[in-house]
């Protein structure tokens, strides 16, 4: 009767039915996880390998280097292509919001793009968004920095967006 021990054993090391491949990831022999992370921590990487999410945007870099702009906006867009069904008229309603709070007196800008951020999370969530993930990252460090350049260049780079999205 040693036969039915070891495929009870030989079982023990397989996944579970019913599992994917991510969800064996990263256990350990006894049942545990590897450096103590849970689940949420392994979601940045798809199943290719690749990170889950878009690459932050580099705000000094935004800031200095025209092309680094340009590049990013395409990036941004291909990822609407790919991943949302944004329409233009929500971009731009965003984009008009975003020029008005530039405008804003200095006194008011960083209110302005505080509240900005608010509706740009309320309009990714609502309308399932998620390749603008990015600019909302980006439009916090624009407004922790609170400085004209930055308000400036995250408007040009939005611009850009709406020009490519067309």
């Amino acid at each position: 009767m040693p036969e039915p021990q070891q495929e009870n054993k030989s079982r023990e090391n397989r996944p579970r039915e019913g599992r994917g491949p991510r969800e064996n990831e990263g256990r350990r022999e006894g049942g545990g996880r590897e450096g103590g992370r849970d689940r949420g921590d392994d979601r940045r990487f798809d199943r290719g390998g690749r990170p889950d999410g878009p690459p932050e945007i580099d705000l000094e870099k935004l800031i200095s280097d025209p092309l680094y702009l340009d590049n990013q906006a395409h990036g941004v867009v291909s990822r609407m292509r790919d991943m949302d069904s944004g329409t233009r008229s929500q971009l731009r309603r965003l984009y008009n919001a975003v020029r008005r709070a530039v405008r804003a007196p200095e006194s008011e800008r960083q209110h302005q793009f505080v509240m900005l951020r608010a509706r740009l999370a309320y309009t990714i969530a609502r309308h399932s968004l998620r390749s603008l993930d990015t600019i909302e990252k980006l439009l916090l460090q624009v407004t922790r920095k609170n400085e004209a350049r930055g308000y400036e260049r995250f408007r040009d780079l939005f611009e850009a967006i709406v020009a490519y999205n067309e």
